[in-house]
Formats: structure tokens, C-alpha cells, sequence
């Protein structure tokens, strides 16, 4: 069945009535990330706190099982838990593959969870339910994990990656792996830093976007769709304030707040308007609807934005309701307004569910909820934001 027909839809008026008596003090975040299978945020205060499935200690919560089973046997926490360590934390970014990192106040980088091909950055491929330190001593600003590889971005703007390189997706110059972190190629300093499935896009000081590592769907939109080892420019002469990748397409906003997508548009995430199973586009193409967006994020197969005005967006797949659009098994190639009518500052699209931060400072999070992944205290699943409780 084409992505673009109803599988059963219905508005959930779910947010109203759960919780109503919880007496769970709710968090104020600073900022949320969704991966594939948890989510993190970073509070005001630069506490790290964890929700949704933790088989591989993707909580980092020192712990692989629990706090509570989900489906009656999987690991998970419904809530947000505490991130173990005592560390204090500016930001905190979930993987697509059961991992996380974060970068402490002081700039050191600490990664947690899946670790069999080097992702966390420690030297070995020991997965750990504790932060453990990423190696070499580098002051980062970010760190970004993606599926199989991590990449950071230092104070100073120079990018640096680890992990699996099989697609060139560390940068390099070459295909080989590495269990530390390695200088991507070309001396670049960046602005700002995304890390995609295999893939990773940065932004320059200046505005000019650069992407390497896997491109069979012209994610990297560089006219081509042959994988680069190094930092490849994306063509069209845009000048971007951020990059966000996804799991086979790429979004930035330019300095203007014009969105543009390319790579896979299979499911409309390119927001044009169109959507096929065999089209894609190696170069920016513009979004359709003509908003005016802030912030993007690019998810697996679908994306999110938030506008001028602090409404989220969303366009591409929304089988789960990851597209907070109020029903299931929707895909739209063109954005549409999230549910609510929530002021949001930030939004992160994960994998199956969607999580974002209003300006008040609270999370609500939205579709895919078998493992606690909407942190609300529950495993529905809701199409509309529902909050983020405490823990």
C-alpha cells in the first residue's frame, strides 16, 4: 500500500486525560533529541535525563534493565531517568542505533549505549549503561551520534568522527574504521553539525553546507549519487543556518528561513508537494508552502520544522503519527501543521515518534509509544503532542 493512503485515522484526544492526577513534578528542558529507540534532553539546570527502550543501556542509566518492562518484557522507562554519572550536561543527542552522547559543561564528550562498531568513541566496543568519556581529550561543543557512526564538533569548529566508515561517512578520505576519534579531511571549520544514517552535513560560519560519507539517494546534494569520503559542497549556492539529516534525505534553513530538502523522497519528506518510490533528488529542492522556518529536523523518512511564529510542521511518513498530525497512516509530500497549536522553540524527528520543546520549556512528544517513547507515563500511542512528565 502507497504510503499516502489512510491505514485508520481518528483524532485521539488523548493529551487531556492522561496524567491528570500525576503527581510527577514536570522537567523544564533546555533541549530534547529522538533517536531511534529513546529519546534525551538536557534541563536547565544541565541535568541529562533518558526515556524509552533501554536493551543496549541507551538510558544511561547504569543500569540495562528496567526501570519497568514494557510489553511485558522489554526494558524501558516510561518517564524520563536520570542520566548516571552526577555529570552536568548543555546538550544531548539520541542515536539511530540504541546509543547516546553528550557534551558536559566543560566540554568533555560522553557517550552511552550500543558500542559494537566503536560508535561511543572510547577506544573498545564495549557497550556501557554509564556514560563513559570519548576518547583523546578534545573540547567538544556538540556531539552528534548517527547510526553506526558518532561525529563531534569541537569549540574551535573543527569536525571529528568515529565509528564504522564503510561509506566513507567518517570523513576521512578513506574507508577505514576507527574506535577513537579522527580529524575529518579538508580543515574545515563549521558552525554546525548533523549526523545521519550513514552520512553526516555540517555548516560553515559562512553559510555554505558540506556533506559526506553515504549518497545512493543524493542525500549528500551534491548532484551526484556516489558515496564522497570527504566533505562534499551541496550545490545550489544557498546559504544555510542549519543542516539536519535524516535516514536517506537531508533538510537545511537558510539564513532566510527557506527550507530545502533532497535525497529519498519515497513518503513526500522532501515536502514538495510529490511523492514517488523511486524519486529522489541529488540537489536542494525547495519546500513547498512557502513558511518561513527557524529550525528543521529530518527523521527517517519524514521531517519536522518550526516556523517564525513557534508552530511545528510536519511532512513526509506518519504511519505511527510521528507527524503529529492528529490521525495514522497518513504521508503528506507537503507540511502540515502539528495539532495543538503549541509555541515551540526546538523540534527533534527520531524514527517512529517526535519530541519538541515549547518555549515555556516543556517536552511533548508525539507517535510510536510501545517502549515509553513519549515519555509521558504510558505506551499509547498518541498523533498529538502529549507532555513529558517527570520522573
Amino acid at each position: 500500500m502507497h504510503p499516502g493512503t489512510a491505514l485508520g485515522v481518528g483524532l485521539l484526544l488523548v493529551a487531556a486525560c492522561r496524567d491528570a492526577a500525576s503527581p510527577h513534578l514536570d522537567l523544564v528542558f533546555r533541549q530534547v533529541s529522538t533517536g531511534e529507540t529513546a529519546s534525551c534532553g538536557v534541563t536547565a539546570g544541565g541535568d541529562a535525563y533518558c526515556w524509552g527502550y533501554n536493551g543496549f543501556g541507551q538510558l544511561g542509566i547504569g543500569s540495562m534493565t528496567g526501570p519497568e518492562l514494557c510489553a511485558g518484557k522489554f526494558p524501558c522507562s516510561t518517564r524520563p531517568a536520570a542520566v548516571s554519572g552526577g555529570l552536568t550536561f548543555t546538550n544531548v543527542s539520541a542515536g539511530l542505533n540504541s546509543d547516546a552522547c553528550g557534551v558536559t559543561t566543560a566540554g568533555a564528550a560522553y557517550c552511552w549505549g550500543n558500542n559494537y562498531i566503536g560508535q561511543s568513541g572510547s577506544g573498545d566496543t564495549l557497550t556501557s549503561s554509564r556514560p563513559v568519556a570519548v576518547s583523546g581529550g578534545l573540547i567538544f561543543a556538540v556531539v552528534r551520534p548517527g547510526a553506526r557512526h558518532t561525529c563531534g564538533l569541537t569549540t574551535s569548529g573543527a569536525a571529528y568522527c568515529w565509528g564504522l566508515n564503510h561509506r566513507g561517512q567518517l570523513g576521512t578520505g578513506d574507508t577505514m574504521s576507527s574506535y577513537v576519534p579522527v580529524a575529518v579531511s579538508g580543515g574545515l571549520r563549521l558552525a554546525s553539525l548533523s549526523v545521519g544514517l550513514d552520512d553526516a552535513c555540517g555548516v560553515t560560519p559562512g553559510g555554505a553546507a558540506y556533506c559526506w560519507g553515504h549518497n545512493a539517494w543524493g542525500e549528500l546534494g551534491n548532484g551526484t549519487n556516489t558515496n564522497s569520503w570527504t566533505p562534499a559542497l551541496v550545490l545550489g549556492g544557498l546559504r544555510f543556518a542549519v543542516v539536519s539529516t535524516g535516514l536517506l534525505h537531508t533538510c537545511g534553513v537558510t539564513t532566510g528561513g527557506a527550507a530545502y530538502c533532497w535525497g529519498s523522497n519515497f513518503a513526500g519528506e522532501l515536502g514538495t508537494g510529490a511523492y514517488s518510490d523511486t524519486s529522489f533528488s541529488n540537489t536542494p529542492v525547495a519546500v513547498a508552502g512557502g513558511l518561513t522556518f527557524t529550525t528543521i529536523s529530518a527523521g527517517w523518512s519524514y521531517t519536522c520544522g518550526v516556523t517564525t511564529q513557534g508552530a511545528a510542521y510536519c511532512w513526509g511518513w506518519d504511519a505511527f503519527g510521528q507527524g503529529g498530525l492528529g490521525g495514522f497512516g497518513y504521508s503528506t509530500p507537503t507540511p502540515m501543521a502539528v495539532v495543538g497549536a503549541l509555541v515551540f522553540a526546538t523540534v527533534s524527528a527520531g524514527e517512529y515518534n517526535t519530541c519538541g520543546v515549547a518555549t515555556d520549556g516543556a517536552a511533548y512528544c508525539w507517535g510510536f509509544n510501545s517502549n515509553g517513547d513519549l515519555g509521558d507515563g504510558s505506551t499509547q500511542f498518541s498523533p498529538v503532542p502529549v507532555r513529558v512528565t517527570g520522573p
